[in-house]
Parts: C-alpha cells; sequence; structure tokens
C-alpha cells in the first residue's frame, strides 16, 4: 500500500512540472503516466531544431563563400586577359611569345591577376596562373588564354565534404 497521502503526490508532481513550461492542463495531469515527459520532448525537439538550423546556416554560407571565390577567380582571369590584350607586340612593356618581348612567359599577366585576386579574402599562395596564346603569337587579332587553378579551402571543416579544385579560363584577342 502506498504511504504518501494523495496532497503529497499532488505537491510532488507540481514542483516537478514547475521547471516545465509546457504544464498540462486540468485532466492531462490524471492522464499523463510521466508528468515531465512533455518537457522532455519539448526539449529535445528544440536542440535537433537549433542543430539543424545551424548546419543549413553553415551550409549556406559556405556556399555563398564558394560562389565568391568562384566569381573572384573569374573576374582575375578577366583582368589578366585585358592586360595582355593591351600589351600585346605594338606596346613597350608587351607579354607574348612574340619576337622583341621581354616577358615571353607572361609572368606581367601572372602578377595582374595575383594582385587583383589578393584584394579579396583569399590567400593567393595556392593560385596557379597559366597564360597562353594559343596562335603562339601576341600580335594583333591573336588570341590569349588566361587559366586559374585554385583548390578551395573551406571556412567550416564539415565531415565528409571535400572541398573542390576550382578551374577558371578567359580568353581574348589582342588589339594592341
Amino acid at each position: 500500500m502506498n504511504a504518501r497521502p494523495a496532497a503529497a503526490k499532488t505537491r510532488f508532481f507540481k514542483r516537478r512540472l514547475a521547471a516545465c513550461p509546457f504544464q498540462p492542463r486540468g485532466d492531462q495531469l490524471l492522464h499523463s503516466r510521466f508528468p515531465g515527459e512533455q518537457c522532455g520532448s519539448a526539449l529535445l525537439e528544440f536542440s535537433l531544431s537549433v542543430w539543424t538550423l545551424f548546419l543549413v546556416t553553415f551550409l549556406i554560407f559556405e556556399f555563398c563563400m564558394m560562389v565568391y571565390t568562384y566569381s573572384v577567380l573569374a573576374n582575375a582571369a578577366r583582368e589578366g586577359v585585358r592586360y595582355a590584350i593591351v600589351h600585346g607586340t605594338d606596346n613597350s612593356v608587351c607579354s607574348g611569345p612574340s619576337s622583341g618581348c621581354g616577358d615571353t612567359a607572361g609572368s606581367n599577366i601572372t602578377s595582374v591577376v595575383n594582385g587583383y585576386a589578393a584584394l579579396s579574402f583569399h590567400d593567393t599562395s595556392g593560385m596557379t596562373v597559366t597564360p597562353s596564346w594559343p596562335d603562339g603569337a601576341s600580335t594583333p587579332s591573336s588570341r590569349v588564354l588566361v587559366t586559374i587553378t585554385y583548390p578551395y579551402v573551406a571556412y567550416f571543416q564539415i565531415p565528409g565534404f571535400t572541398a573542390p579544385q576550382m578551374k577558371v579560363t578567359a580568353e581574348g584577342r589582342i588589339v594592341f
């Protein structure tokens, strides 16, 4: 037989439920097998939804930074092509494989691309810039191609996610 009076049981359950913001009302207290189960399930639901919210927020941030990185690399490649377009053989500081050019490897183009990419938040030490001239010359109407390869560095290390190797190419024709 139960030694506790009914009033003591009621006080015990009321004290236990005082910490829970989801107190049962009226008949629910009598029909509930475990009076604190609603509070525990609310805590579990809250923790799972906050965890999911943080995960989705960090994934969205990482994806935005990946798109931003690709955009910066594409603009840097275009900037390198612009430099090569106006610094053909008709220029005093030409870049390209044609005779008379002091910069046959395109190191001026590489430094322009690195300088442009350094203005962003990215570490350019892992970036590889490859200028090339598909037509074999840097004379007017010849093509110039700038390719950038960059290993993306993730801001958050997410298990199972391997950072991609980004490759961006820009092409143009030399006009001067």
